[in-house]
Parts: structure tokens; sequence; C-alpha cells
């Protein structure tokens, strides 16, 4: 197995080594394959932690630049040990941004938004994967936008 094309799905998906060396094994090298693979697992554990309690989690505070727009979003997880992660605060940053930058109305029409990073992905995607990669349930519960100036 190319230890190269193993390192670029890692990257790309921030699977673990031993998903990554399955995933690629199963898609025969092929890495749009292996990738499908992940998601697919990703979203299969998701599912199964849906129901999961999420009673500990971050209040994150994004300004943009320029300091003309900023977002307020609750971002809850299972434990405190996850939510002081710093991939979970990452995804806390990513959703403050998507929010400032997308103006959804609602958690539900954020979640349906493509991620603006990556338009290929919804935000529900973004956040299966940090479900996945952290192995807690994850939940948007609200945001607020602020612009200077409104409302």
């Amino acid at each position: 197995m190319d230890i190269k094309v193993l390192k670029q799905l890692r990257d790309q998906t921030g699977a673990g080594v031993v998903a990554v060396k399955k995933a690629l094994e199963e898609a025969k090298g092929d890495l749009t394959k292996a990738k499908a693979i992940l998601r697919q697992k990703g979203l299969a554990k998701a599912k199964k932690k849906a129901d999961r309690t999420t009673a500990e989690g971050q209040i994150y505070a994004y300004i943009h630049a320029g300091g003309q727009a900023g977002a307020m979003v609750e971002l809850a997880c299972e434990t405190d040990f996850v939510a002081r992660n710093n991939d979970f605060m990452t995804l806390c940053k990513e959703v403050a941004m998507q929010v400032v930058s997308m103006q959804p109305k609602n958690v539900k029409e954020l979640l349906k938004q493509s991620y603006i990073r990556e338009p290929e992905k919804t935000m529900v995607d973004l956040i299966n994967n940090a479900i996945a990669k952290l192995g807690e349930n994850i939940v948007v519960k609200r945001f607020k936008r602020f612009e200077l100036g409104g409302k």
C-alpha cells in the first residue's frame, strides 16, 4: 500500500490510520471510492450516536475580519473532554463562520447548507465527520448572527 495515498486520504478525511487503510484496501487503492466508504461508515457511526445525550459543549463566538459581523453558536457534545478538544473547537469555529457567511435563519436551514470551504459537502456532512472522528454525538443547539448596525 502506498503510504503517500494513505497519508493523503487521512489528511482529507481526518479518519484514523486503521480506518483509512481498511477503506483503501476495500476500494482497491481508489482514493475516490475509499472516501465514499469512509463517508458511509461515518454516517453509520453518526446514526448510532444520534440518540445519545449531549449535555456538554461550547458557546463559541466568532467575529469576522473587520469586525462588521459575528456569530455565537452553541454546539453540544456528550463529554467535557470532547468539548475541550481542538477538533471540536475547530468545528465550532467552522459552524460560526458558516452562520456569518451564509446567514441561515435556523438550525435546520444551517444543516442543509453547502459548507463554505467545501461546497460538495453539507454542514450535516461536516458534523457527521466530526462525530465519526471524535466518537460522540454532536448537535448544533442554536446560534445568533450579529451585524454592525443590525437589529
